[in-house]
């Protein structure tokens, strides 16, 4: 069975953000998702261009993806265009962080 964009969503969502200890996607920090056979390349962005850690969540989102069994190819970009701000996140979360 082939791999799905809903496939590497629920694989990100094991990918903290180590400062707010919550997921990338309900974070909204996944910006993009292509699927190609078996290839993978996603892009995400980060609470902070300054984050002191962007290596290390790049390749655990890497990592990740390449867990699952369809998947033989991750590529993983960081990109700050648009830049991530709260809005990103769900309301009820946003709510509940306090932001």
């Amino acid at each position: 069975m082939a791999v799905t964009e809903k496939d590497v969503r629920k694989a990100l969502k094991t990918v903290k953000d180590p400062e707010l200890n919550i997921d990338l996607v309900t974070l909204g920090l996944v910006y993009d998702i292509e699927v190609h056979d078996a290839s993978v390349q996603a892009v995400i962005s980060l609470t902070s261009p300054m984050c002191p850690v962007a290596g290390q969540i790049v390749e655990d989102c890497r990592i990740a993806i390449l867990a699952m069994d369809e998947v033989d190819e991750a590529d993983v970009q960081l990109t700050f265009d648009p830049p991530w701000t709260p809005e990103r996140i769900s309301p009820l979360i946003r709510s509940s962080l306090g932001l």
